[in-house]
């Protein structure tokens, strides 16, 4: 007698992203969330693998889970209901992730570059140069998302994969990487160590260990390597160990949709 194999739920693209960028978390650890996909990311980490995950806020909500469904921001009734502590965005941002003591942040981009340099500010389309003009399109804005880059002991960087966003040199640093890569980051002495994964809707990528130039590190299963880089804006190089990545276990999407209480990231079929 045989048994059939357990086939594989479906799950959309968004989905696929915040469980790999959640993987990214480990136990134990002090992590801050920005807002949206990334709190999903999270939270979903906590559910499933990190139960002892050290969450916060930007805003200064400690120690909670959400309620509800995904919060609508950083000091949402749905994440401060039920927190250990709340408190501040100076105690969040300026003691504790400027201090160096966080372990690892999630944010997401409208731009990044290929040594991981971020921008949410606006699109210029152009060199700024020494004069500044306004942009074409403006941004949010960094929120707290540079002092995450400043000062976490790492960052993951959550964006969707699009040839607008993935560019070779962003029209604006509101959080930094790697800067023009190599040592550079170091020698302007930054508390934090950098980003450690740009996870996308495609696959992830990772910087060289000497360049810091970002390397696609793996890929999902819906995706390809052409389609990779036919979506990034620079030329884009493949880790020698690359593989494709792991679909979502049950287990996995089961704890991400206790989060997601809404469907938030299933509003899209999985391709």
């Amino acid at each position: 007698m045989t048994t059939a194999a357990p086939q594989v739920q479906p799950y959309t693209r968004q989905e696929m992203m915040a469980i790999a960028a959640g993987r990214e978390i480990r136990d134990g650890e002090l992590a801050i969330f920005g807002v949206g996909l990334s709190m999903l990311a999270g939270y979903f980490a906590q559910a499933h693998h990190a139960p002892n995950v050290r969450a916060m806020t930007e805003g200064g909500v400690y120690g909670a889970t959400p309620i509800g469904g995904l919060p609508w921001g950083i000091e949402c009734n749905r994440i401060s209901a039920n927190a250990v502590s709340f408190t501040s965005a100076l105690d969040a941002l300026g003691c504790m992730v400027a201090s160096g003591r966080c372990d690892v942040g999630l944010i997401g981009a409208a731009q990044v570059d290929k040594f991981g340099n971020v921008n949410t500010t606006g699109i210029w389309g152009h060199e700024i140069g020494d004069r500044y003009t306004p942009p074409k399109t403006r941004l949010t804005g960094a929120g707290g998302a540079n002092d995450i880059a400043s000062g976490a002991k790492r960052f993951v960087i959550m964006v969707g994969h699009e040839r607008k966003r993935f560019v070779d040199k962003v029209d604006y640093i509101s959080s930094p990487g790697y800067l023009e890569g190599g040592d550079s980051r170091a020698r302007y002495g930054f508390v934090g160590g950098g980003p450690s994964a740009i996870v996308t809707t495609l696959g992830i990528l990772r910087p060289h260990p000497q360049t810091k130039e970002f390397e696609l590190s793996g890929w999902f299963a819906f995706a390809s390597i052409d389609e990779i880089r036919a979506s990034t804006g620079w030329d884009l190089k493949i880790a020698a160990d690359a593989q494709v990545l792991p679909a979502p276990t049950a287990a996995e999407l089961i704890a991400l949709r206790r989060v997601d209480e809404t469907g938030m990231l299933r509003k899209s079929a999985a391709q």
